[in-house]
């Protein structure tokens, strides 16, 4: 078996993926997508990433309200309790301050010389020889002090990416000449024809210390803000499973990659030209790309029918769809969302989503189903002054000890066992029994059972959205 050094991947998990809507949204952007094989993105990260970290050491950052979600995905992808770590963001400040503190988490932890493996949490790589040996290619040059960089062989004229020039051979890569902003096609088509340009994956490993070396040469407004961010959160109260970031501080970080503020800057970038296959699933056409093709050429997922239909990608999520007469189209159902786009204009979807957004539509951000520590809630229906839910809370799971200013709740159990707290009562509901939850008194919902726990909830009041809510105490640290 190979040996690393010390590898530490880091997983950086934070975009929202709106061109992959109406699956990917804000409250579940694209790394949590189930793909055909009903893996995701990230789960699919972590396993690559374990793998290098021989199943110990994963740190991922992330937003606090994907902590979660990524925490469940860790989990599934390890085959025993991995040791994963969590650092917290409070709001997205791009990749350069994300890791800036991660490069001084890492140090701190586990030494300055310790490798960072930086791995975009919504890359498909299925070739894991290969990638493990692109790794190790990488970290030989970043223990010689260089910032390395994973480049992709072209085999498009692709628009979409940046590219990476490369220079002189070094070890088994190349040094950077310079890196090149997403191109016009006439110029793709020359990048493609020269030969020595890559597409920039995202990707990058280097020691701790060569980043924050390189940072303070070339990015101190970055490496200052991240150190003063990462003293002000060591003072704060944080856990042995994620660290909190101190949003004061954490605001002062300008919104800028990793690029920008220092590959495109530093003179002691590598590249390795890897040889995996690799996507970064940016649009429905790269997921289409993944199921096969029927002797029409169209890829279909879900109960679908179709009747002289060429060239489409149909996806369902749960209704049956019946196709006539199509050709060349994206078509994707959800519950509550359908879109149906020309695969010619694909790109154009987030745009779709931002006119959604300003119109004030949940769909641009949020599913029916919400998932929740404690399990998910979908929305069955609403209107003024009511909404319905059906409630799946996970065994020994609890929600948090709460109250609503504005609405009333009607808790009716479907199955399993529910234990309520109300007020200073506390009682047991089964199947089929019902209790009423007034405004303005706090009350808690847990499943002492070993099977799930499903609920119906009926909200009413003068006002029923999610905001109502004060939280007393919680399992989760959401007070």
């Amino acid at each position: 078996m190979t040996q690393y050094p010390t590898i530490i991947p880091v997983i950086l998990s934070g975009g929202a993926g709106t061109r992959l809507w109406p699956i990917s949204r804000e409250g579940h952007p694209k790394p949590f997508m189930k793909l055909h094989d009903q893996q995701s993105l990230i789960e699919k990260t972590y396993r690559r990433a374990l793998a290098i970290a021989h199943n110990q050491s994963v740190l991922t950052i992330t937003k606090r309200d994907y902590y979660f979600a990524c925490k469940d995905e860790l989990n599934h992808a390890s085959d025993h309790k991995a040791n994963g770590f969590f650092l917290l963001e409070p709001f997205g400040r791009n990749t350069a301050p994300a890791i800036a503190l991660a490069a001084l988490y890492v140090a701190e932890q586990f030494g300055e010389n310790a490798l960072m493996l930086v791995l975009a949490s919504d890359h498909l790589i299925q070739n894991q020889l290969e990638f493990n040996q692109a790794v190790q290619d990488a970290s030989a040059l970043a223990q010689q002090g260089y910032l390395v960089t994973f480049g992709i062989k072209p085999t498009a004229p692709e628009t979409g990416f940046g590219y990476i020039e490369a220079g002189s051979a070094i070890g088994a890569g190349f040094k950077v000449q310079r890196f090149v902003e997403k191109p016009s096609l006439e110029i793709a088509k020359q990048y493609l024809a020269a030969g020595n340009y890559s597409w920039n994956s995202g990707m990058f490993c280097f020691s701790a210390t060569s980043l924050l070396t390189e940072m303070v040469l070339h990015a101190p407004d970055i490496f200052n803000v991240a150190k003063e961010c990462y003293q002000a959160t060591q003072a704060c109260k944080n856990t042995e499973l994620f660290v909190e970031f101190d949003a004061d501080s954490f605001s002062r970080f300008n919104d800028v990659s990793i690029d920008y503020a220092l590959m495109e800057k530093s003179e002691r970038v590598a590249m390795i030209q890897a040889t995996f296959d690799w996507s970064d699933i940016g649009s429905w056409d790269a997921v289409a790309g993944l199921l096969p093709a029927d002797s029409n050429g169209n890829r279909l997922n879900g109960d679908i029918a179709v009747l002289n239909v060429n060239d489409c990608f149909i996806h369902s999520s749960s209704r049956v769809i019946g196709a006539i007469g199509l050709e060349h189209l994206i078509v994707v159902d959800t519950p509550d969302a359908l879109l149906i786009a020309n695969r010619a204009q694909l790109q154009d979807v987030k745009h779709i989503v931002t006119r959604l957004k300003s119109d004030g539509h949940e769909a641009a951000t949020t599913h029916k189903t919400v998932l929740r520590p404690w399990g998910s809630y979908t929305v069955l229906e609403e209107g003024e002054r009511f909404k319905i839910k059906r409630l799946q809370v996970n065994s020994g799971c609890s929600l948090s000890l709460q109250m609503h200013y504005h609405r009333s709740e009607h808790w009716v159990v479907v199955s399993g066992t529910a234990k309520v707290v109300l007020d200073d009562r506390e009682f047991l509901l089964n199947t089929n029994e019902s209790t009423f939850i007034p405004a303005g008194h706090r009350h808690r919902l847990a499943n002492p059972g070993i099977m799930n726990l499903v609920m119906i909830e009926v909200q009413s009041g003068d006002y029923v959205g999610e905001d109502d809510i004060v939280r007393f105490e919680d399992t989760y640290g959401r007070v």
